[in-house]
């Protein structure tokens, strides 16, 4: 409903009049997910396609933000949930909570895009200690009966009320103890009804209120929970890690129970149409019998693989593969199901399109190609720049010696090695000391998030391919390994024994193979990924599973260099780095950074041309700088014959090339202390303290060197031309292009220009060679992109260095902020992501937009680059795009990314996202 769309946080918004804030499941479609939230939306989509689901209705995102934004529920809501109650009462032939026969239903958070575990569930909403006695008799089954209701105020108390959900573990456990028992299945009826009376004095005496029994106030109070829990810890961590926007909210989904805990005819899964993990077309998934949903994500008890369901109720197992066969055609897609089986009647709680691996991204993309569901430009929207950098990590040596301890389930795949810890604050604090960790669990919950953002890997005993380590991991692209049941791991000793009796110790390194599911004491040594290989050119598609991620990796990179209008370039400054950059795709160098050049050996060099304080002097240092940088063209020209390079001249910040101020200043005072010679020392002292900067990023460099030091800008222009005129006579093609840095006004680049021309016009004279060498400008200084039009009247082209540009319009130290304070603008939320990482679109971005189009106002073919890291940046990249740019560049390791991220900018459509 397009009225709901825009509706305002707002207390007004209470009271609009004709806004719907209930929809039943026979109303919605997929497509409203905006509205319904992902799995309200899918629900309603299954009800659509006439699949079983039980009947229930969703409450809408619009009724969430108005209760955020006022602090309470839109006036009409209550009626709304009222009268779509009473129609499931109806449909159902049993009321909510009836003593005799009562109605259950779950109360379910569903936000439009999938956040698994981290928002709040409660099953089995209608149970009383009235009810209970009827659901039993219902049922026929009195264990059925209270082992629903503990779950229900395990679950009310720990998300509604704010209780410690370890006391009701606690509590449990101790139940398990006394009847000798290791499993909840083997607590018979007397033992749970004795639980129940234990878990309501935990609710009493923590919450300070009596477990409620009107059923309609459970349901109602769920339901606030579930708006509450869109700004809890987790769920906030889980969106800045995401980048979900925050101000979605979420829908509510209220469904009829049915129940997986009636006995062995009952259960419940979760399956896959390919698998997660590897794309593969197969049965995937898990089960488990007499258990409800929340038993198999939460990993407590040992699920068996969906294969199994069909030796135990075959007629459930050959209905769910048609659904599944149904479901992955209509959505074309990877699809994730839960289901539940209540005494041999199939039901499906929910579908959605499924968080999948790297590898597995790209093999479903080009599997769905191939049978026709998708064409070349959808398959672009299913797969991500991110992906595509994880599946360029390294992986382990497989010829590498290595002691093996333990095996689990595969679940997330790369190679992770780091120090053991065994709990999430302990994950953190030594991640933030540059430890790399290892979160080990018995199995991981929604409080576990912050361990597992900052772990290399996360192991568990428990749990399979669904559970939440599991889930989260993959959306994270985190290494994992799972359900390694020959670990013992114990967490409040903080160790784990592998079979042998060896005990790993908190701190005890160890390396996980979330492609294999091996689990090895120590580090194991890693190597290059066949991904890396195949853009070196070291490797080609073939048959074995390597290889056939690598020929969907070059099927996807084909379809992206098709589609894309932006070009793709290397921040690169010597020739191994530029071949380097071309085998990955780079299409001419953005970048050469000069000074780079003058690194080592040669820094003595550049030190002695800064202080000269003679023009002999000054005039001696470019003679020996000319031919060191005319080889240096020479060999970059040659790596890229035939594309554009584009060479920044000298923008050092000056003490990078300077002795030390202090260090010189010590030796000076030892040699007067031993009345030693020290006419050099002081000599350079005194230049030093005359070019002293207290802050060198804003001092004297880049245009502003050139114009103060004669010679050094036009050595560099005459040192490119005669390197160009060599390889031209060497029937090469160098394309060479002259970036002036630093450029704050129209003025500083004219004079730069004609000096560069007259020096151009010389070496042509002196070789009989024409060159045609483009003069342009960075913009990075806020100034520049505020008069670009002027500048473009002596520029050719713009390249936009992002990084300064971010420094100076933000007025940040790089190298001191974020190392002060960006982690608290992160946790605050006042950053979603670093400005340095992802262009700041509405400050940075609008400068660089701006001048892009003023600079095209005055010169219409001005080529229009960037050249900071931004431009291999994934979501910067989409940005570039939209504004009109010609080429990003990147350093050589992001090429790949940024080919594949400017061919799905061009194909970008709106309505589709596979978060």
């Amino acid at each position: 409903m397009s009225e709901n769309k825009d509706l305002p946080v707002t207390e007004s918004a209470a009271s609009v009049e004709g806004v719907k804030f209930v929809y039943d499941f026979t109303e919605g479609n997929k497509d409203l997910k905006d509205l319904l939230g992902g799995k309200g939306a899918n629900l309603a989509e299954m009800t659509n396609l006439g699949l079983p689901v039980p009947p229930g209705f969703t409450i809408t995102t619009e009724a969430c933000k108005v209760y955020l934004g006022s602090g309470e529920e839109p006036a009409a809501l209550r009626d709304e949930v009222s009268a779509h109650l009473v129609a499931l009462e109806e449909r159902m032939g049993k009321k909510l909570g009836q003593p005799d026969n009562p109605l259950l239903v779950s109360v379910r958070s569903g936000a439009k895009f999938s956040m698994p575990g981290m928002m709040d569930t409660v099953l089995n909403i209608g149970l009383s200690d009235k009810s209970v006695q009827g659901l039993a008799a219902q049922a026929g089954d009195d264990r059925f009966a209270w082992d629903s209701y503990r779950r229900l105020i395990q679950m009310f108390g720990k998300t509604v009320l704010g209780v410690d959900g370890e006391l009701f573990e606690d509590a449990l456990e101790s139940a398990k103890a006394e009847k000798k028992v290791t499993v909840d299945t083997e607590l018979e009826a007397a033992d749970l009804k004795k639980l129940v009376t234990r878990f309501k004095k935990i609710v009493k005496t923590e919450a300070g209120r009596d477990f409620p029994q009107d059923p309609r106030e459970q349901m109602d109070l769920a339901i606030k929970a579930v708006f509450d829990s869109w700004n809890g810890d987790r769920a906030k961590l889980y969106r800045r890690q995401e980048r979900i926007p925050g101000d979605l909210g979420t829908a509510v989904n209220v469904c009829s129970m049915v129940f997986g805990n009636l006995g062995p005819d009952s259960g419940t899964g979760v399956a896959f149409t390919r698998d997660p993990a590897s794309g593969h077309q197969g049965v995937y998934g898990d089960y488990l019998q007499n258990a409800q949903g929340e038993d198999v994500v939460a990993g407590i008890r040992n699920t068996v693989p969906l294969a199994e369901l069909e030796s135990i109720d075959k007629k459930s197992y050959d209905q769910l593969m048609q659904i599944m066969e149904t479901l992955e055609n209509h959505y074309k897609d990877l699809c994730d199901i839960e289901f539940t089986i209540e005494r041999g009647q199939l039901w499906m709680l929910q579908t959605r399109v499924g968080k999948r691996t790297a590898g597995a991204a790209f093999r479903i993309a080009t599997q769905l190609v191939d049978q026709g569901l998708i064409d070349e430009t959808e398959a672009l929207q299913r797969v991500t720049g991110a992906q595509l950098a994880q599946l360029m990590f390294p992986r382990f040596d497989e010829h590498a010696k290595t002691q093996q301890v333990g095996r689990g389930i595969a679940a997330s795949p790369g190679a992770a090695v780091g120090k053991a810890v065994f709990d999430s604050y302990t994950a953190v604090k030594w991640s933030r000391s540059g430890e790399k960790v290892i979160l080990v669990r018995r199995e991981t919950n929604p409080d576990d998030l912050d361990g597992m953002i900052a772990a290399e890997g996360i192991l568990t005993s428990r749990g399979g391919k669904t559970s939440h380590a599991a889930v989260v991991a993959r959306g994270m692209g985190k290494t994992c390994v799972c359900g390694a049941e020959e670990l013992e791991v114990d967490t409040k000793r903080r160790r784990m024994t592998v079979p042998g009796g060896h005990v790993v110790e908190e701190g005890d390194v160890i390396s996980i193979d979330g492609s294999s599911g091996k689990v090895y004491l120590g580090e194991v040594p890693v190597v290059p990924s066949p991904v890396v290989e195949y853009f070196e050119g070291r490797m080609h598609a073939g048959a074995d599973d390597a290889d056939e991620l690598v020929e969907a990796v070059h099927r996807i990179m084909a379809f992206a260099d098709r589609k894309r209008r932006l070009r793709v370039r290397a921040n690169a400054d010597n020739a191994e780095d530029a071949l380097r950059a071309r085998r990955f795709g780079a299409q001419g160098i953005g970048l050469c950074r000069t000074e780079h050049m003058f690194l080592g050996d040669r820094r003595e060099l550049v030190e002695r041309l800064i202080l000269a304080d003679t023009e002999t002097d000054r005039e001696e240092s470019l003679k020996q700088l000319l031919p060191l940088q005319k080889q240096d063209f020479v060999e970059l020209f040659e790596a890229m014959d035939g594309l554009p390079v584009t060479i920044r001249l000298l923008d050092p910040p000056l003490h990078e090339f300077l002795p030390d101020i202090t260090e010189l200043s010590v030796r000076v005072a030892l040699a007067e202390s031993r009345q030693e010679p020290h006419e050099n020392e002081l000599r350079l002292l005194q230049a030093v303290h005359r070019l002293h900067e207290q802050n060198p990023m804003l001092g004297l460099r880049g245009v502003r060197l050139g114009l103060v030091i004669p010679g050094l800008f036009t050595m560099q222009v005459r040192a490119i031309a005669e390197a160009a005129a060599e390889r031209k006579n060497a029937k090469g093609d160098p394309r060479a292009e002259i970036m002036i840095p630093l450029v704050g006004t129209v003025q500083e680049l004219e004079i730069v220009r004609d000096e560069a021309d007259q020096v151009v016009a010389e070496v042509e004279a002196a070789t009989g060679v024409a060159l045609k060498l483009a003069i342009g400008t960075m913009i990075e200084l806020p100034r520049a992109a505020l008069t670009a039009g002027q500048i473009a009247e002596a520029a050719e082209f713009f390249s936009f260095g992002t990084n300064d540009l971010t420094q100076t319009v933000w007025g940040f130290s790089r190298d001191d902020v974020e190392a002060s304070f960006f982690t608290a603008y992160l946790e605050k939320g006042i950053f979603g992501v670093s400005p340095f990482e992802t262009i700041d679109k509405d400050g940075v971005g609008s400068l660089v937009k701006a001048a892009a189009e003023a600079g095209r106002r005055t010169r219409p073919d001005l080529k229009l680059g960037v050249c900071g890291e931004h431009g291999g940046d994934p979501e910067s990249v989409h940005f570039f795009h939209e504004v009109g740019l010609d080429y990003v560049s990147c350093s050589p390791f992001r090429i790949p990314v940024a080919r594949l991220e400017a061919g799905r900018a061009a194909t970008q459509s709106q309505g589709s996202d596979h978060r």
